[in-house]
């Protein structure tokens, strides 16, 4: 099973060790990707301020910002599992899981970056701040840029197993499944179920929808699921108690679509 999961906006810093050691990263193969990105994004900030704001999309009280990936080099690199914060990743809890569903998620998981293209949990990086969407003046939008060297190197990752898809559209667009891998991928949404005046509502709460998918790979791990297509994840998840409407593609080689229904939001 390999999970895509979306960065965190916000991302840990401090702490102490050594900086990054690019060639001990994960998927080789985009190691000259990478490296161009590392160094647009290193010489951007390390020039004019304002530019770099502007690039990033940064107000003025994230301008410290621009000094810490001017500085990306000399950084202390961490784990990405400690790096990446906010609501997805608290409901996660790497820090707290068991040892053996620890071990599944260092498998598992993988990072979506603007940055690094991807990354797994164990992979050392620095704090940093580089979106997916982000247009550097000179590789262009980093979407697009990411399309021919993460297809080169994922359909690898994803071995023979699932492919759960939990990254939101802008990073989606870095790597879509296809052919083969496609029919045992599957993407999920989140939906908020409820009663008005008589009727079932349904939608989609951003924050919510983050929480549910942590909490969501966090009980898999944890159950020590690793279903090898969306047909037995569909059975995993409602083993463990999730409410699951699948949809199977109208073709073959396109990945399924699962809506979790959830009628509190926490």
């Amino acid at each position: 099973m390999l999970v895509l999961l979306p960065p965190s906006e916000g991302k840990a810093a401090g702490g102490s060790g050594a900086p990054l050691e690019p060639g001990t990263l994960s998927l080789p193969g985009l190691a000259g990707a990478r490296a161009a990105v590392l160094e647009e994004l290193v010489g951007l900030c390390a020039g004019d301020e304002h530019k770099a704001r502007e690039v990033l999309g940064l107000s003025e009280g994230l301008r410290g910002e621009v000094a810490k990936n001017a500085g990306l080099r000399e950084a202390v690199a961490r784990p990405a599992g400690e790096i990446y914060t906010g609501v997805l990743y608290d409901a996660l809890g790497l820090s707290s899981l068991p040892e053996a569903a620890r071990a599944l998620a260092d498998d598992s998981l993988m990072v979506f970056s603007g940055l690094w293209g991807a990354v797994r949990v164990t992979d050392r990086i620095p704090s940093y701040r580089c979106s997916m969407g982000v247009k550097l003046p000179g590789l262009g939008a980093l979407g697009a840029y990411w399309r021919e060297p993460m297809a080169g190197v994922l359909p690898q990752a994803a071995g023979d197993g699932l492919v759960l898809d939990l990254r939101s559209s802008a990073y989606a667009s870095a790597w879509k499944p296809k052919g083969e891998v496609a029919g045992r991928a599957a993407t999920v949404r989140v939906l908020h179920a409820q009663i008005v005046d008589g009727v079932e509502k349904r939608s989609v709460v951003s924050h919510f929808n983050k929480a549910t998918k942590g909490r969501l790979v966090r009980d898999l791990l944890v159950a020590g699921a690793v279903p090898a297509s969306p047909g037995e994840l569909v059975t995993a998840l409602r083993d463990l108690g999730y409410v699951v409407e699948a949809t199977a593609p109208a073709k073959p080689a396109k990945p399924w679509s699962l809506d979790v229904i959830v009628t509190q939001i926490h």
